[in-house]
Order: C-alpha cells, then sequence, then structure tokens
C-alpha cells in the first residue's frame, strides 16, 4: 500500500470542494482511495464558528454534541455515535475562528465519489474523510475515518479459521479507521498543508454501496465499558476515604 500526500495552497472557507480536487489531481487511476481531510470539507460547507469567551464556546459544544462531560483538559464528547474532545470542534489553522465538523461527512463522501467518477471515468474509486483523536491512555493522535464512500469499512473474520483451524468468534478489522491513520500521519497535524492524500494498492474491497453503520458499537456493547466503570466506582471510593477526618 502507497500512501502519497498532496501539498496545497490554502483552502478558503466557502471554496468548491470538487473544483480545489480536480486541480490537483490530474489523473486518477482505478482503485485509488481519496483521502480528505475533514477540515477542508468543513470550510466548503461554512461550518465556522466565533466565540466570545469560553461560556460561548461551552454552549456551541454542548449544541453539537449528544454527550458532553468537562474533564481536565477538554470537553470529552459523544458525537455521530463516536467519542472525542470537544465535539470535533478546532482552532488549529482556523485563522482565529472555530472549525465544526461536516454535517454529513458519509454524504459528502458519497457526492464527491459520484462526481469524480464521472469526471476521471473511473470505476473503483474510494472517498475517505479524516479526522485527527485520541486513544484513550495513548499519548498522542491518530487518524479516524469520519464518513468514507466506495469501499467496505471493516473486514469481517468472524466464522473463518486462523492458522491452527480455530474459528475467530471476535476479529475484526477496521479498514477505514485503518486507511485514515495512515493517511494522517503523512499529511500531518502542523503547518503541513496537506489536505489532500492518495492511496493505492489498498487492500479493500471496492463497492458501490456501504452501511454507514458498519463501525459503530453501542455503549451497552463496547468492551472497555466495564473498564472505565471500574475506575470511576475506584476514584469516587479513593475521594470518600480522603475526605474522612482523620
Amino acid at each position: 500500500m502507497i500512501t502519497r500526500p498532496i501539498k496545497t495552497r490554502v483552502f478558503e472557507e466557502g471554496e468548491d470542494l470538487f473544483a480545489f480536487v480536480t486541480w490537483y489531481l490530474k489523473k486518477v487511476p482505478e482503485r485509488l482511495v481519496l483521502v480528505v481531510t475533514s477540515k477542508i470539507v468543513a470550510l466548503a460547507e461554512e461550518r465556522t464558528a466565533v466565540a466570545a469567551d469560553e461560556h460561548a464556546k461551552e454552549k456551541l459544544i454542548r449544541e453539537e454534541s449528544e454527550f458532553a462531560l468537562k474533564t481536565k483538559y477538554v470537553w470529552l464528547t459523544i458525537k455521530d455515535g463516536a467519542v472525542m474532545a470537544s465535539a470535533g470542534i478546532d482552532e488549529s489553522n482556523a485563522n482565529g475562528k472555530l472549525i465544526l465538523l461536516p454535517k454529513d461527512s458519509f454524504k459528502i463522501a458519497r457526492i464527491l465519489r459520484k462526481k469524480l467518477r464521472q469526471h476521471y471515468k473511473v470505476k473503483e474509486l474510494g472517498v475517505l474523510i479524516t479526522d485527527s483523536r485520541t486513544i484513550p491512555l495513548r499519548a498522542g493522535v491518530g487518524g479516524v475515518a469520519l464518513g468514507y464512500a466506495g469501499f467496505r469499512g471493516i473486514r469481517d473474520y468472524r466464522g473463518t479459521p486462523d492458522i491452527f483451524g480455530r474459528i475467530l468468534t471476535f476479529s475484526r478489522t477496521d479498514v477505514a479507521d485503518s486507511l485514515a491513520t495512515a493517511a494522517v500521519l503523512v499529511m500531518g497535524e502542523g503547518n503541513e498543508q496537506r489536505p489532500l492524500a492518495l492511496i493505492t494498492k489498498a487492500p479493500v474491497e471496492f463497492r458501490d454501496t456501504i452501511s454507514r453503520t458498519e463501525l459503530r458499537i453501542d455503549i451497552k456493547d463496547d468492551m472497555y465499558r466495564p473498564l472505565f466503570s471500574k475506575l470511576r466506582q475506584s476514584q469516587n471510593k479513593q475521594r470518600t476515604r480522603l475526605s474522612r477526618p482523620k
């Protein structure tokens, strides 16, 4: 698999995303995955805001979230079925504004893919909209897929044998987020000006229709929920012991 970032000029708010992409992509081969950072998708949609103070910013975060909890460093939120910091609202490379997440990254990926397939006359093409996220108990950020089109986002090994014939009951590969991580690594997080990337020779299943919920897990079924529930209970007990008079 080869992942190549594309350096561009600064994308301006309100610009046409399709025109921007086709300016930098003169040719598109079959079986390509085009990666687009969510920031320029949001700028194309003019999904920006100005917060006069922290109270206004907090109000915006709550409006953009399905769940919001204030933590030591950021607001821990749930949006579009995923955990993220501050509802994905970003201040970096925003020229004094706040950049929100796109309205519907899956819809944008689908529309952009359709236009690009017609423009370049290709059949097998993937479009991936990415963002950056932290991972619990790990420093730094990695890539995550906000939306995608043209390829299956998960590879399911359940019911198949491993190399010793043992039937797998749990194993699945998160294809979409794996591609996003590879792309974000070369696109960068600072002033690189690489909002686009091309992935070729990717081991993915190209297809015209996908399920936008195939990567989601209900919070009741999340394997990490018991760990953090017990951690919170332990912390509460410790605070109670420390607050008792001696």
